[in-house]
């Protein structure tokens, strides 16, 4: 069966940043039960089993498992997946009132609550570890404990924004995960019943959650980034007893003020300009310039609060050592960048360094623009605006894009190294396709100057048009 994604790489970067104990499941609806002998290393069930003990087979034995309507032990487990329908015994509460409810008539509601895959249309089902990349999945089940599923939950929260609902109607609440998913198109979480528990081997803290596959690279690009904001598996204890003031960001503690600032003398339309290395950032921040939209740069900048002479430049060389300094008392910007590449604290420390004044500076240079133009547009050129979560300081972000082929091939020629070093350097920064959600506008810098510039004067016009009254 052919796959449309690598889900294999998907998992495994997934998995590295949940840390789950468990295989995540692809789950996929077959409508004819022939199907299942296409599928490769399959194990058909040797007795009659529960649904829970077939996701539990591939999620704890890294088995690929599959079942039509005559393997399962009761029809409540083939029903859910829509194999077939439910007896009258089922449908009039009998069932559910031998052990579940009080009376037929709850046992009646409870089996009317239960989500199911509509009947006629499926034959069999088919599950293997996601991992393998054993076929294109329907959905994809992940067991894990509340603390990861948060994580999953704020992941796929982190763009396009949306309150999730989940469920739970108790015994078969693998329902509440499977073919409530696969009926809404929706995550669904739930807490695993008793049946799980006792026949699937579920562990007394997990937690169930189906995501639809098409779903699956949104929660890992939104894991992705909360990881570079500190988010992170398993979480660090801050203290209830400590104060815990300097464990949250900065912008949090004094977020008005930093605002004020950034809005200088007036109430300026503040543009961010960001995009890929070579992907011609400059060249359109310059296009705009030209254009009368002043540019205040953070890379110019960012040299300037570490020359000789600087705070910055001293509390860097105390730190780092004098090996960071050229024979000319600059700093090796290029020694220090290979220093703090892969050192995350070391990287911290540095920004710890620099960023403070660097800061400054901008708040200086809006306050110097708004001072001759309360209402001006300023376009603020940050490299790193993603990367170092500075969306919030402006109004609008102008996302410069090309192809991954061009970037890499504009670099090697820019920079005088080869194709393969070039693409090396781009595997270890934010994919520019990672950039794009972020952009109110984005300027496609993949073809000659000419067409550049046409996008760059309706930007221009675009922005005169939201300038602030």
């Amino acid at each position: 069966m052919e796959t449309k994604r690598d889900w294999g790489k998907l998992i495994r970067r997934m998995e590295s940043l949940m840390r789950l104990k468990y295989f995540p499941v692809a789950l996929k609806l077959l409508q004819d039960k022939s199907e299942l002998a296409k599928v490769p290393f399959l194990r058909r069930p040797a007795n009659k089993v529960t649904l829970c003990q077939l996701i539990g087979q591939v999620r704890s034995f890294d088995w690929t498992v599959g079942a039509d309507q005559d393997d399962f032990l009761f029809a409540s487990c083939p029903s859910i997946l829509g194999l077939c329908d439910i007896p009258e015994t089922h449908r009039d509460g009998t069932f559910r009132s031998i052990v579940w409810t009080a009376t037929r008539e709850d046992g009646r509601k409870m089996e009317g609550s239960i989500p199911r895959v509509p009947t006629g249309k499926y034959e069999a089902v088919v599950m293997a570890p996601l991992a393998y990349n054993p076929f294109e999945p329907d959905m994809v089940l992940i067991y894990a404990n509340p603390a990861q599923m948060m994580l999953l939950i704020n992941s796929l929260q982190f763009s396009r924004y949306e309150v999730l609902q989940f469920y739970c109607v108790g015994e078969s609440s693998c329902s509440d995960a499977v073919a409530r998913c696969f009926n809404t198109g929706k995550p669904s979480l739930t807490i695993p019943c008793y049946g799980e528990r006792r026949y699937g081997h579920v562990q007394d803290e997990d937690l169930a959650m189906a995501l639809p596959a098409d779903l699956m690279e949104k929660a890992l690009h939104g894991m992705e980034a909360l990881y570079r904001r500190g988010v992170r598996y398993p979480i660090s204890f801050a203290g209830v007893e400590t104060d815990v003031a300097p464990q949250f960001p900065v912008s949090y503690k004094n977020l008005d003020e930093i605002m004020a600032k950034a809005r200088g003398k007036g109430a300026p339309l503040l543009v961010g300009v960001t995009g890929g290395i070579a992907c011609g950032k400059t060249t359109v921040s310059a296009m705009l310039e030209k254009l009368g939209v002043p540019l205040i740069d953070f890379d110019l900048i960012a040299r300037q609060v570490v020359e000789p002479g600087t705070d910055a430049l001293a509390k860097i060389v105390d730190y780092f050592g004098k090996q960071v300094l050229l024979p000319d008392g600059r700093l090796d910007r290029k020694m220090l960048s290979e220093v703090v590449f892969r050192d995350l604290e070391r990287r911290k420390k540095l920004e710890s360094f620099t960023h403070p004044p660097i800061y400054e500076e901008f708040f200086r240079q809006v306050e110097a623009i708004t001072a001759k133009d309360p209402k001006a547009i300023i376009q603020v050129a940050v490299p790193l605006l993603i990367e170092l979560n500075l969306s919030y300081l402006f109004d609008l972000v102008v996302v410069v894009h090309t192809s991954a082929a061009e970037q890499a091939r504009r670099l090697a020629k820019r920079d005088g190294i080869t194709l393969e070093e070039a693409e090396n350097i781009l595997k270890a920064q934010l994919p520019i396709d990672e950039k794009k959600p972020y952009a109110s506008f984005l300027i496609n810098n993949e073809c000659d100057l000419e067409t550049t510039q046409k996008q760059v004067e309706s930007l221009r016009e675009e922005l005169e048009k939201r300038r602030k009254n």
